[in-house]
């Protein structure tokens, strides 16, 4: 399993990004072995419109199981939906620590957004 977690940096100590659509980066984390890579989403982070549906389509061909982040909107859920990709939201701290939320069962997996198109 992998899991991608919305960053603020490139590695396990940076900062969970609480935007999915604009989040700096996306590290990519296999829970069970903490082998991790990060994957720069820095062409979303001023995009006009589009930044979550773009990201989320990223995401989906980094051939995640799951997001971790603090919030998504409508349109990247739908897209994460679509590519079978598991979204939990309301992770804070590092980007080990949400891991270690998610593998602890802390995170609830979304039902839907949380957020309204275009939150900054």
């Amino acid at each position: 399993m992998k899991v991608a977690v919305t960053a603020q940096g490139k590695d396990l100590a940076a900062t969970v990004d609480s935007r999915f659509g604009r989040a700096k980066f996306f590290v990519v984390v296999d829970p069970e072995t903490g082998e991790f890579s990060a994957s720069d989403n820095s062409q979303n982070l001023n995009a006009a419109q589009g930044a979550g549906i773009q990201a989320g389509r990223n995401v989906v061909d980094l051939g995640v199981d799951a997001v971790i982040t603090g919030n998504v909107g409508p349109k990247a859920f739908a897209t994460l939906q679509a590519g079978e990709v598991k979204i939990f939201t309301g992770a804070t701290g590092t980007v080990a620590e949400a891991v270690a939320q998610f593998k602890a069962g802390q995170l609830k997996e979304a039902a839907a957004s949380n957020v309204e198109s275009h939150w900054v």
